[in-house]
């Protein structure tokens, strides 16, 4: 990689601003290293040495001496739930254990959700999020008894890690109107002991039949919730940030957020059906900063959670059930139907399968589809892929499908699903950003957030080593570069959103969004990466978070 650039003839009119003396990571087409960017009207107008970029200069230019930091395109968001995440920050009580949160055991739970009581008071609902079954000193999801405890008659709710599961008291409940005679719905599952009586545990679908009676956010509040995601979001490095399964309205607050300055980073929206979509394009959005992209689907849930649905059997039968793969939230031929429906709509569809009985399903209707509605570039999108099969990936290559790889499941999980969930065979091969690399897929990665919190540098750490919480490799020969890692990260995110003409690569004519790290992820010691620092975010050449100010 030499020091080189783009078109260096000075314009016109000199710069607004000039980063100099850095080490830029272009990330375009030849993985081109460079000293200096010269940035006017949001774009990028010039790439390459520090002496080229003195034409660029003048009277009113500001000149950054980045004094031989890094500096990279900003971090495209391939997979979020940006909005929720803001409300998570904002007003759900932090259920997460280490290494993201503190609690321990479900009596932790249960005592910051009194501490929750005591502020908001005894009639408000008291909600929670992400508490994991599995690092609990009781090594159980908690029941309505233990909610209970802090109230039989305030409705609690708290959600699983994973955002598929959660647990409703007995107030909550009885809004619900679940009793031991309510059948479980289509994709879902109704947690019920040797009695008969519903524990409290709504998996999937059956969730909704209590969350659909939570409050809904105020106007304000959820403002304040954009607001705390877009200024956590920017602090990471991200430019462009996902809204997953945006929900209804949803559109127009973010649009709200980004006219009165409260969002200062760029959201892709991603509507649940069809006629969320239309509803969704209605918005009028003037201030360039949202975007409604495809639609979200769901076909299984987390394996982590037993709800991602599987060819084979789990490793640890769940409930004894040693024939157990979990299931999918939908038919195949529902599924179908609905790929099918986007497919000649011209939409595209961003599905969430983890499992790869799932990611069968998927593919099945992605293929389906092109075979009915024939289109030279859907860009159809598998989101997790966790489990996507050497067949799966080829079958993904022929039909020009992305995988986009929760790939810090190797962090956070990765040794459950070796001793657990999967065991070593399937447990070690998860998230296969080599396998699909070696087929020049263009994959990309992506955190979940808030299942996880937002982390591109985590993330480009845990794709290159792939190293567990306790220390230990999960699949080595799933390996790739901090480069392929970055790549993930930035242009195969913005070739996602059918924007790399526009993002995701420091090249002339492109946006200005960009990020300074402290070193350079590309020669540190690979092991040193997740200490790398977000020193700014830089998004179409206007400032947005610089680190100490």
């Amino acid at each position: 990689m030499g020091c080189g650039g783009d078109d260096v003839t000075p314009l016109k009119d000199s710069a607004q601003v000039v980063y100099k003396n850095a080490r830029v990571i272009t990330v375009n087409k030849d993985s081109t290293v460079a000293q200096a960017v010269a940035v006017r009207d949001r774009k990028i107008v010039a790439v390459g040495t520090s002496d080229q970029m003195d034409g660029y200069i003048g009277k009113d230019t500001k000149v950054v001496d980045l004094g031989g930091k890094t500096l990279i395109p900003g971090f495209y968001d391939a997979h979020s739930h940006f909005s929720m995440t803001g409300a998570n920050l904002k007003y759900e009580a932090d259920l997460n254990s280490p290494p993201i949160g503190k609690i321990n055991s479900i009596d932790e739970i249960v005592e910051l959700l009194k501490k929750k009581q005591a502020e908001l008071g005894k009639e408000a609902w008291l909600t929670g999020f992400g508490y994991d079954d599995t690092l609990l000193a009781e090594k159980r999801h908690p029941t309505r008894a233990d909610l209970d405890r802090v109230s039989t008659t305030q409705p609690i709710y708290v959600t699983h890690i994973s955002g598929h599961m959660s647990v409703a008291n007995t107030a909550a409940l009885k809004l619900g109107g679940v009793t031991a005679a309510t059948p479980n719905p289509e994709g879902g599952v109704i947690g019920k002991d040797d009695k008969g009586e519903p524990t409290g545990y709504l998996a999937e679908t059956a969730a909704n039949l209590v969350a659909k009676f939570k409050p809904a956010l105020t106007a304000d509040q959820t403002l304040q919730g954009i607001a705390a995601a877009g200024s956590m979001y920017a602090s990471r490095g991200v430019t462009t940030a996902n809204d997953g399964a945006t929900a209804a309205g949803g559109i127009a607050a973010l649009e709200k957020a980004a006219q009165n300055g409260t969002m200062p980073i760029r959201i892709v929206a991603w509507p649940m059906g069809l006629a969320s979509l239309e509803s969704s394009k209605a918005v009028p959005l003037t201030s360039g900063k949202v975007k409604v992209g495809g639609i979200k689907d769901f076909h299984d849930g987390s394996i982590q959670g037993y709800t991602g649905y599987l060819s084979h059997p789990y490793h640890t039968p769940y409930e004894n059930d040693a024939e157990y793969r979990g299931y999918p939230r939908s038919s195949r031929e529902a599924l179908t139907t609905r790929v099918i429906a986007a497919q000649k709509a011209g939409v595209q569809m961003f599905i969430h399968a983890n499992g790869d009985g799932a990611i069968d399903d998927v593919m099945h209707a992605y293929k389906m589809a092109q075979e009915a509605h024939p289109r030279t570039d859907s860009r159809h999108v598998v989101i997790h892929s966790q489990m996507a099969r050497e067949d799966q990936l080829d079958a993904m290559k022929t039909l020009g499908v992305i995988p986009s790889f929760f790939e810090l499941h190797t962090y956070y999980w990765g040794d459950r699903h070796r001793d657990i969930f999967l065991g070593p065979d399937r447990g070690t091969r998860i998230s296969p950003t080599r396998s699909a690399l070696n087929r020049g897929i263009p994959f990309t990665l992506h955190a979940d957030t808030p299942v996880v919190p937002m982390d591109p540098v985590l993330m480009l750490w845990s794709a290159v080593n792939r190293v567990s919480t306790s220390g230990a490799v999960i699949g080595a020969e799933q390996r790739i570069t901090p480069m392929e890692a970055l790549r993930g990260l930035t242009i195969n995110g913005a070739h996602q959103g059918f924007e790399e003409k526009e993002r995701g690569s420091i090249e002339v004519g492109k946006f200005a969004d960009l990020v300074v790290l402290s070193d350079n992820p590309m020669t540190v010691d690979p092991m040193k990466i997740r200490d790398i620092q977000v020193l700014e975010t830089i998004v179409e050449g206007k400032s947005v978070f610089k680190s100490g100010s």
